[in-house]
């Protein structure tokens, strides 16, 4: 496949443009938000095109876009590699591309995509334009049982095509066809501009249809070359919220599948959706309805239990992750213990061995190698050393309401239980803190730090009781 990503500008020492169409409404979508800014996989629709698109290696890429205003520019500020041309007047695809027309370099070939048909193969991509030449259009094709809403591909008696018929204006007989036009297509620019500029917009849309200039090739002599995708839904495009669903789940299937195929567990590949990047060592096994987001790295004999959520994150080989853990932006040492009911927060780095249990929170801490934080406890903002024990109920007390202090806990350190760590604050190398303390001041090492009010019982006390 990697065969057919080439730079078109290599083979015909001209630009390669890309022009992605990117201002409709949406309406069935029923939301304010701009069509292609809805998600699939955890990314906005047009994020997907996009990736696809420079896959080709481009000389520019411009995105046509009109519904939200300036919303789409803003969510993409990140890109510098775009360059947006504003359509205020959504009046039909071939006018879409009449925005961008000026702005392309006359030499080489143009390649329109879509932002709402965001699983678009890169390799799809680069089949077509290695069809593409000075007297030859590229147009990608699919057949569907069922063409409703499409337009026909019309082809003469020798198999050439003539034309695309767009649904609404299309005969009996042209709606039998059952091959469609995708929209996508790479044609020569100069030739594209000249066609543009003979639009008309008499059909029952009233728009001007970029199809039209198929009809105009042939009238000019030139090839329509057309190619197929290998997927059928590589070319489904989104206008509602059932249709977004669809992808979704075609998407999350193809993702697991090739987990499957690299070897991965997957107890359901029905109940895993991947969200961004998912790198997978040998022997992993994820258990059912995790979802995975962002990039993430599971090494070696990783296992996820049930339910767990997973967001830029990297798990070193043999670490256990039990269910219904949350874990983002961390990285997690060899042989873990993660869970269940564990939320690792952002900035946290765990080492080797490191036990992280039930209903314990962590948050920018790093903890060192063989530390156990086994239950019900917040530690945020800390230094933990090796081999450190952190009983049931502590919490490092981090945030003055203002700003947040660190926590220091040396090697060897026991915490019992209960204990309250009042930041800034270090707990000496071997220290012990007796359960119920408050720690306000630095603890020395080797030694046991109380802080406990003296207990006292009161004899011939009754507990008070309701009258009769």
């Amino acid at each position: 496949m990697a065969a057919f990503l080439f730079r078109m500008s290599d083979i015909m020492k001209n630009a390669l443009n890309i022009v992605i169409l990117a201002a409709g409404k949406g309406t069935r979508m029923r939301s304010d938000q701009p069509k292609v800014m809805h998600h699939l996989a955890g990314r906005p629709l047009l994020r997907h095109v996009l990736n696809a698109a420079r896959a080709q290696d481009p000389d520019k890429i411009f995105v046509v876009y009109g519904h939200g205003g300036e919303a789409v520019p803003q969510a993409f500020s990140d890109s510098k590699d775009i360059r947006w041309i504003v359509q205020a007047q959504q009046r039909g695809t071939g006018h879409a591309v009449q925005q961008a027309a000026p702005h392309l370099d006359d030499g080489g070939v143009t390649l329109i995509l879509y932002g709402d048909v965001p699983l678009i193969a890169a390799e799809t991509l680069g089949k077509l334009l290695g069809t593409v030449q000075n007297e030859t259009l590229g147009l990608l094709t699919v057949d569907l049982p069922d063409p409703a809403g499409y337009g026909r591909v019309v082809r003469d008696a020798q198999g050439h095509v003539q034309a695309i018929v767009e649904h609404k204006d299309a005969s009996d007989a042209e709606r039998g066809i059952r091959e469609v036009n995708t929209g996508i297509m790479a044609l020569p620019t100069a030739r594209l501009k000249s066609w543009l500029k003979a639009l008309r917009n008499d059909n029952a849309q009233g728009e001007y249809y970029l199809t039209d200039i198929i009809a105009m090739a042939v009238r000019d002599g030139l090839r329509v070359s057309t190619n197929k995708p290998r997927h059928h839904w590589e070319v489904l495009g989104v206008n509602s919220a059932s249709q977004l669903a669809h992808l979704e789940r075609l998407y999350q299937h193809e993702m697991a599948m090739s987990l499957l195929e690299q070897g991965v567990r997957l107890l359901d590949p029905k109940r895993t959706d991947v969200r961004g990047e998912l790198i997978c060592g040998r022997d992993v096994t994820i258990d059912v309805n995790c979802v995975f987001e962002g990039r993430v790295v599971l090494g070696d004999n990783v296992t996820v239990g049930a339910n767990c959520i997973l967001r830029d994150v990297r798990v070193s080989a043999g670490t256990r992750i039990a269910p219904f853990s949350l874990i983002e932006e961390a990285q997690i040492g060899e042989n873990g213990r993660i869970g269940p009911f564990a939320r690792i927060r952002p900035g946290t780095d765990l080492a080797e061995g490191v036990h992280i249990g039930n209903f314990v929170e962590l948050k920018n801490t790093r903890v060192d190698c063989g530390s156990k934080i086994n239950h019900l406890s917040y530690v945020g903002d800390t230094t933990v050393g090796k081999n450190v024990n952190i009983g049931a109920g502590t919490i490092t007390c981090n945030y003055d309401g203002a700003y947040k202090h660190r926590t220091v806990i040396e090697d060897d350190a026991f915490i019992g239980s209960d204990t309250q760590l009042v930041a800034p604050v270090t707990v000496g190398r071997g220290a012990t803190i007796g359960a119920g303390a408050t720690i306000t001041r630095d603890t020395p090492a080797g030694q046991l730090t109380l802080s406990r009010a003296k207990q006292v019982s009161v004899p011939g006390w009754k507990r008070p009781s309701k009258e009769k």
